[in-house]
């Protein structure tokens, strides 16, 4: 596809619509808007613009089409697959201005917000309130517009869901600048196709959210941890089925491996409540009743020690749950800090294909003769596995990786998974997407995608 370059015609409108102080280009561009948190993809956009409102955005959209500039939406940039990289340059729209939170409806327990707000600033203002907005990916510091688009997941997802499950609605703006409300604030809807959750988890690609409506229940009044030692990681796994089967479902079920958690340590300069063992399962219960929560997590101990576990531990205070939980919140950035380079495998399998993947990666490990680390949702069989660089040359490093990866999706795709679980696919992943859902599947995804956007400038080159 052959897109228009920007030239200072574009940029004078681009400045008209937003305003001088809201539109940078060339050199004036920031080096963060060329790449995300993980990908390795490093691209410039010509021209960065931040808009204010919907009507902002649908302007530009507008101008863009109408020229046929490509056009990749931007949240906080924490993103891992370069699903907001500007790979052919054009404009970047970053939303980050739209950050009001505009309405809490107490009657139909919504929240309206702007795409730019962030996640753990929805927790502050609804939680003090009773209210709860469950969706919980790992990075608080990601806007609700990127979490909506990649239809984030996160340690909650075992009894929650994820973010689709708390969208109620959507205004969005079309590639060709029409603004459209997906739905509203109505409970359920079965009215036609359901545009609304065909841009959820679109990458940006289809349209941009301006506004949305999200759903609230009551936030529970207890909560308890309970950080569980396994001799080691398989055990530790094979126990998941067990603990999933109980009538009280966890609120989490996360495992890690005690080299993560030491580079945790180091990472955060704080000691975790215990490492003595190889892995570890961390759960967490929660609700209204103590005695139901006692109950639960009880049961859930007894299943987890019949089952091979060395102890249980119960986190059942704000300071020691804190303590693992923010263990557990940097374990990404404990794992890039310890590397000179890495790269994700965000692999989703059923839940009892965890524990032969995770050893799979150790046998890939020993071959390869790389270091390869994970964590991750054993209760929806979600996992991060990261191949680490290390002082490998470049040459040799591309090599191992490539190996890595198709290897590990191959054998995803052998156990029924597919390629992403939350992070999406966005430019690094798309020819695994394509080898994991086929010819057929990728030309319907593509069909959807021209006609949302026939010229092809919202977020080009991404997913499929």
């Amino acid at each position: 596809m052959v897109y228009k370059k920007i030239d200072s015609a574009d940029v004078a409108v681009l400045q008209q619509i937003c305003g001088g102080e809201y539109v940078k280009a060339g050199d004036a561009i920031n080096e963060d808007f060329s790449h995300d948190e993980l990908s390795g993809i490093h691209v410039f956009p010509e021209v960065l613009v931040e808009p204010a409102n919907t009507e902002q955005v649908s302007a530009i959209m507008r101008y863009a089409h109408q020229q046929n500039i490509p056009v990749t939406p931007r949240g906080q940039g924490t993103g891992l697959v370069g699903g907001s990289v500007a790979v052919n340059g054009g404009i970047m729209l970053s939303l980050c201005r739209m950050n009001r939170i505009v309405e809490l409806d107490p009657s139909t327990m919504t929240l309206t917000v702007e795409p730019g707000v962030l996640l753990m600033d929805i927790y502050k203002y609804v939680e003090p309130l009773g209210l709860f907005y469950p969706a919980d990916p790992g990075e608080k510091s990601a806007t609700i517009g990127g979490n909506i688009n990649t239809n984030a997941g996160g340690m909650r997802a075992v009894k929650y869901g994820v973010t689709r499950d708390y969208v109620r609605g959507l205004e969005v703006v079309l590639a060709d600048g029409s603004i459209l409300m997906l739905n509203g604030k109505n409970a359920k809807n079965s009215s036609g196709y359901s545009l609304k959750d065909l841009v959820i988890g679109s990458e940006g690609t289809l349209a941009i959210v301006t506004k949305a409506i999200l759903k609230l229940i009551p936030l529970p009044t207890r909560v308890v941890s309970l950080l569980v030692p396994f001799p080691d990681l398989s055990t530790a796994i094979r126990a998941v089925p067990e603990v999933a089967r109980l009538k009280a479902m966890p609120t989490s079920i996360e495992f890690m491996e005690k080299q993560v958690i030491i580079a945790a340590e180091e990472y955060l300069g704080k000691k975790f409540p215990d490492k003595s063992a190889d892995a570890f399962l961390l759960l967490t219960f929660d609700g209204n009743q103590k005695e139901a929560i006692e109950a639960a997590y009880t049961e859930a101990a007894e299943t987890c020690l019949a089952a091979g576990a060395i102890d249980a531990f119960i986190a059942d205070t704000l300071e020691r749950r804190d303590a693992i939980w923010t263990a557990r919140g940097a374990f990404l950035e404990a794992i890039k800090a310890s590397t000179t380079e890495m790269d994700e495998c965000d692999v989703v399998v059923p839940r009892d294909r965890i524990a032969a993947f995770v050893e799979y990666t150790r046998e890939l490990q020993n071959e390869l003769k790389v270091r390869i680390r994970s964590f991750g949702h054993a209760g929806d069989g979600n996992m991060h596995i990261y191949v680490l660089r290390d002082d490998l040359d470049e040459k040799t490093w591309q090599s191992i990786l490539a190996q890595a990866f198709e290897r590990l999706y191959q054998r995803a795709r052998q156990y029924g998974g597919q390629v992403s679980g939350e992070h999406g696919i966005g430019f690094a992943k798309k020819s695994y997407l394509a080898e994991s859902l086929g010819e057929t599947t990728i030309g319907l995804m593509r069909g959807i995608k021209h006609v949302f956007d026939p010229k092809n400038i919202l977020n080009p080159d991404k997913i499929c």
